[in-house]
Parts: C-alpha cells; structure tokens; sequence
C-alpha cells in the first residue's frame, strides 16, 4: 500500500512557476512508477508527466519543454516544476503510483492522492 500526499499548489499569473511536491509513503518508493496528472472542471484527467524509478521520464505534449518531473528516492518524494504556466494549465494536479515502468494511461496506476490545486491567472 502506498500513500501518495501532494502540495505546492496554489494561484499563480500567467507566466510564472510552481514546484508541486508529492510524498509518498513506504519503504519501495524506488521501485515505483510515479505520474502527474491533471483534470480540469467538465474535462478527463489527462497525463501530464511520468518518471520511473531509475529516473527515465515522459511527458505529455502540452508540457514538453515546460514541465520537469524529477524524484529523490531518498526522501520518497516526486516533483513537478512547472514553468510558463499559462491558464490553461488550470486544474487539480494529481499524483499517481504504479508498480513496474511508467505509463501514460490513468487506469495504469494503482494509487492516487488526494489532488492539488493549481490556478493561473491571465
């Protein structure tokens, strides 16, 4: 079992950053796959960023070049620097975990937390 617990949101203008941080608890948080996700109001949750355990990475279109996920297994968390944001980066950013390589389907990872909110202005 893995408890996943995001922070870092919050009201941002267009332009700016953010470094949304998940913990996770547990002693393997190495040998898991971690994802970021995002979801919009009236919209799915859509894959923003993935990283495995040895530190490969993926990422959506939307935030090539903008996003950087990154991870301490030391400190069981994942990151997600986010940089020119602009408001259609707006939604509740989620942090996912799975066991084996990474993924950008949703319905591949088995834990979840809670949801953290990010919001930019124009």
């Amino acid at each position: 079992q893995v408890q996943l617990v995001e922070s870092g949101g919050g009201l941002v203008e267009a332009g700016g950053s953010l470094r949304l941080s998940c913990a996770a608890s547990g002693r393997t948080f190495s040998t898991y796959a971690m994802g970021w996700f995002r979801q919009a109001p009236g919209k799915e949750r859509d894959f923003v960023a993935g990283i495995a355990g040895s530190g490969y990475t993926i990422y959506g279109d939307s935030v090539k070049g903008r996003f950087t996920i990154s991870r301490d297994n030391a400190k069981n968390t994942v990151y997600l620097q986010s940089n020119s944001l602009n408001p259609e980066d707006t939604a509740v950013y989620y942090c996912a975990a799975r066991q084996g390589g990474i993924r950008s389907s949703r319905n591949s990872y088995e834990y979840w937390g809670q949801g953290t909110q990010v919001t930019v202005s124009s």
